[in-house]
């Protein structure tokens, strides 16, 4: 049985917007075990109006390897 395009639209949104989801998850984590001082969960919302994928795995990065939440914050923010 073909799937439909619509069927295969709908999947890959699915998809995608999983990967969104579980990528603003690992952000939120990696902050939270490296600035346990910090209010993470702040950036939710900021995180969340990301839609383009691409940005939120460089921001991941960066979480990893920023020197404090606030330089974190300046990547989010460029």
């Amino acid at each position: 049985m073909q799937e439909s395009p619509v069927y295969e639209r709908i999947i890959q949104r699915g998809i995608e917007r999983g990967a969104r989801q579980a990528m603003i998850e690992n952000i939120l984590a990696v902050l939270e075990a490296r600035f346990t001082d910090a209010d993470v969960n702040t950036l939710s919302p900021r995180l969340e109006a990301i839609e383009d994928l691409n940005r939120l795995k460089q921001l991941n990065l960066n979480a990893s390897l920023a020197n404090s939440f606030p330089a974190f914050q300046e990547h989010l923010d460029g």
